[in-house]
């Protein structure tokens, strides 16, 4: 059977978290969260799990190995979860992990991109339980992960796009959400490249909106 690597990307209050543990329960893949990296050297160094320290972690790792660096320390986990199954990446945000993934997997990795507009995120993450952010805050964030995380490259040149604007409940409940989910898959596994496409309520194959 023919398998995929795919990451979900995102800023925030976009629904990525919502949609990875939606597609690691509607089809049991298993999931590489880049961010183990940070924790797996700090455990390594004796370092305590708090913010300062994985910031400060975070930033070593990445004046160490390069932008990329997430990505190449995560490659060897990914390999060995696709030898059984699609596997699922999580917290993919630079444009040189995108490169580094795409070097090492080819077309086999893709990129599933969550969309919601700056004021449904704005009401999403000023609403959350935890760590909310105001308007401001958002911004600055949406600013850094641009600027500094390079984050826009992964999402610009996302094969899929899931234009999440509704809720948690629709994302979750709504029939049509697995049915474009499943097209997604479907279109990528089973079509060949010949350029064919599957629709999903009127929409291109490639987009699903929620």
């Amino acid at each position: 059977m023919n398998k995929i690597i795919l990451a979900i990307v995102g800023l925030p209050g976009a629904g990525k978290n919502e949609v990875t543990e939606y597609l690691m329960k509607k089809m049991n893949w298993p999931k590489v969260y880049f961010g183990d990296v940070t924790f797996d050297e700090m455990k390594k160094v004796g370092l305590e799990i708090n913010e300062t320290n994985e910031r400060k972690t975070r930033e070593e790792i990445r004046a160490r190995l390069g932008m990329g660096s997430y990505a190449i320390l995560s490659i060897p986990k990914i390999k060995e979860l696709y030898e059984e199954s699609s596997v699922i990446v999580e917290s993919l945000y630079s444009w040189e992990e995108y490169l580094e993934m795409k070097k090492e997997f080819g077309d086999v990795f893709k990129v599933l991109a969550t969309f919601s507009s700056p004021e449904i995120r704005t009401e999403r993450l000023k609403n959350r339980p935890h760590r909310p952010l105001t308007k401001e805050e958002m911004i600055s964030r949406d600013y850094a992960q641009i600027e500094n995380l390079h984050q826009a490259g992964p999402i610009a040149r996302a094969d899929f796009m899931i234009v999440n604007e509704g809720t948690i409940e629709s994302l979750h409940e709504h029939k049509s959400s697995f049915k474009c989910f499943s097209l997604f898959i479907f279109s990528h596994l089973f079509l060949s490249i010949s350029g064919k496409k599957v629709s999903a309520s009127g929409n291109s194959a490639s987009t699903c909106v929620i």
